[in-house]
């Protein structure tokens, strides 16, 4: 099994340098200047107990990959690149969602008969080209993964098996998308965090999302694990450290802003609790201004943190009144 990681950012990235590290056969896909970095200097994966160096095939697009049989397509994009990806890849290959959200799955899925869903705990940086940083030590992250619609089988099995060996705690899971809608919950409050950074009233500012967010899941009829069940599964298994003398700044959607890429995945997040809102006649003020201050401050370019917690309350107020 060779795993082709497509976007080698933080979570694609570390997940890429630590199978390789415990001898997997690994390539990755990135662009622009990580992509130099990569195939100039190898992959740099920095971790509390040590840096290491991967040197690893590196393609500009799936289109150059030499596929062959056994491989996986791993996708580590943010989801408003999936679409994109999927129409490159070969029609006989595995994907794994290596992704938050819940779009990604759908979309696969369509196209390919074999699809699997990863449900992302995993802390990590990328800020520099060619650099990632896993941000949990001893255990750098908890990747389940199921089949989806549902279920397990051999491909399942055998990549949670190499995952374990790469350090992760990974279990199948038959139940995977379940446990993705409770990762969508919190995941609402990135476009918050990035926003306002991280501030002492996030967890105040980020609570109207995930009040709207289970609402409206509830009004869908969709099942997502329990926050008592979230709970159990992380117990302290997650220990954030700082990686070369640094705290961590923020995740995904934060570090899209201080990189300025120009564009977050804040339309699949936020977005997925809009658009099911929109189809289940549930009102969605709360999550649908977060999406658009978050997206128009991509656009922007505006820094993270930009915006004080009080104003995003009183942005929210407003989108409520």
């Amino acid at each position: 099994m060779r795993f082709v990681i497509i976007g080698a950012g933080a979570v694609g990235g570390v997940v890429a340098g630590r199978l390789a590290g415990a001898g997997a056969d690994v390539a990755v896909v990135a662009r622009g200047a990580h992509l130099e970095a990569i195939r100039r200097d190898g992959l740099l994966l920095r971790q509390a107990g040590g840096d290491s160096v991967h040197r690893l095939p590196a393609y500009a697009t799936p289109d150059e990959v030499d596929w062959r049989a056994g491989d996986v397509a791993v996708l580590g994009v943010k989801s408003n690149d999936t679409q994109g990806v999927l129409q490159r890849l070969p029609r006989d290959v595995p994907v794994v969602c290596l992704q938050n959200g819940v779009a990604n799955e759908r979309a696969a899925l369509r196209l390919f008969p074999q699809v699997y869903g990863v449900c992302v705990m995993l802390p990590s940086g990328h800020l520099s080209p060619g650099v990632v940083l896993a941000q949990c030590d001893p255990v750098p992250g908890i990747l389940d993964i199921g089949r989806i619609p549902h279920g397990t089988d051999e491909i399942c099995d055998a990549i949670a098996a190499q995952l374990r060996a790469a350090g992760f705690h990974s279990e199948p899971r038959e139940d995977i998308m379940r446990r993705k809608y409770a990762k969508l919950l919190m995941n609402l409050a990135n476009a918050v965090e990035a926003l306002c950074g991280r501030v002492e009233a996030l967890d105040e500012a980020a609570e109207p999302l995930r009040a709207e967010g289970e609402r409206v899941l509830q009004a869908a009829g969709i099942a997502y694990t329990s926050a008592a069940e979230d709970a159990e599964r992380r117990g302290d298994i997650l220990r954030m450290v700082p990686v070369a003398g640094e705290e961590r700044g923020g995740g995904s959607t934060w570090q899209s802003l201080a990189r300025g890429t120009g564009a977050v995945e804040a339309d699949y997040l936020n977005g997925e609790i809009v658009l099911l809102g929109r189809l289940h006649g549930v009102p969605t003020p709360v999550n649908e201004t977060a999406r658009r201050l978050v997206v128009e401050a991509a656009r922007r370019g505006t820094a993270p943190g930009s915006m004080t917690a009080a104003e995003f309350l009183a942005a929210i107020a407003l989108a409520r009144a």
